[in-house]
């Protein structure tokens, strides 16, 4: 049979063969290296909740003070329970924007003069929109000293999604500590803000007041601890695309294989 008899696919050029095996190389390699990262990931943050879990769990500590605000991170001191006491200064909380198992409504930031000096910014909880017109209107003056314990959160800074916080106007849609102190002139204000919990003792006083009395005020101990884990879904499925592309590799070498030995039969 001649040449332009021949069936079948002819066999591709030895440079040819070397630029796709060295392709699906590359390409295998890449998709294992991300496989790995996840497996890596999955265990950093199995380690992360774990450690999150005891912290929570732990009695409360006092809150950082500015001799240790520069060493402060998300990994190592994020929902910290801590114990801090001072005075509120009601006159220049605020509201930030939130959705929670209540409902749509607000976080009621108040800053908190401790008794070292210093402030912190304390979420005392969730306060639906009817009372914070209450809260408004209310005349308060600063309340007497507080022992507030909750979780420690990092700085929540720029805005919420799709939302920027506007200063000037008062609308906040993330707990942008930096930006509400500015907001209010607050100086010596620590980088973090608290949690309070449900029975702290912090949540309801001064709102409460305002509110006449007839509900308890913002509702503390609503912090939801959740991080997401999918980093065994992404490492099976970048191990699972590894095995096509070897797979596939697999199966272009043998049919090169067959192309070559039925040329070399053909020929002969």
């Amino acid at each position: 049979m001649t040449a332009a008899g021949r069936r079948g696919p002819q066999p591709r050029s030895r440079a040819g063969l070397v630029a796709l095996g060295l392709v699906a190389a590359s390409i295998f390699a890449g998709l294992i290296a991300l496989g790995v990262w996840q497996v890596q990931r999955r265990a950093w943050k199995l380690d992360l909740i774990a450690q999150v879990e005891q912290r929570i769990h732990a009695p409360a500590v006092a809150v950082p003070g500015p001799d240790q605000w520069s060493g402060l991170t998300a990994s190592t001191h994020a929902y910290r329970r801590v114990r801090v006491r001072g005075v509120y200064l009601d006159r220049r909380e605020s509201f930030v924007q939130a959705t929670t198992v209540l409902g749509g409504g607000y976080w009621v930031m108040t800053p908190l003069r401790t008794d070292q000096g210093f402030i912190v910014l304390i979420n005392r909880g969730f306060l639906p929109p009817e009372q914070r017109r209450v809260q408004n209107q209310a005349t308060r003056e600063d309340t007497a000293p507080v022992t507030v314990t909750g979780l420690l959160r990092m700085s929540e800074a720029g805005g919420g999604f799709l939302r920027v916080n506007d200063p000037r106007s008062a609308r906040w849609y993330s707990r942008d500590v930096a930006a509400i102190a500015a907001a209010h002139g607050l100086h010596d204000v620590a980088p973090y803000f608290i949690d309070a919990d449900a029975d702290s003792g912090a949540a309801g006083a001064a709102a409460g007041g305002a509110a006449g009395g007839d509900r308890a005020g913002p509702v503390g101990g609503l912090t939801i601890i959740a991080f997401p884990n999918n980093h065994a879904v992404y490492a099976l499925t970048w191990f699972a695309l590894a095995a096509m592309v070897a797979a596939g590799a697999a199966y272009a070498i043998r049919s090169e294989w067959r192309n070559r030995r039925d040329g070399d039969r053909e020929g002969a």
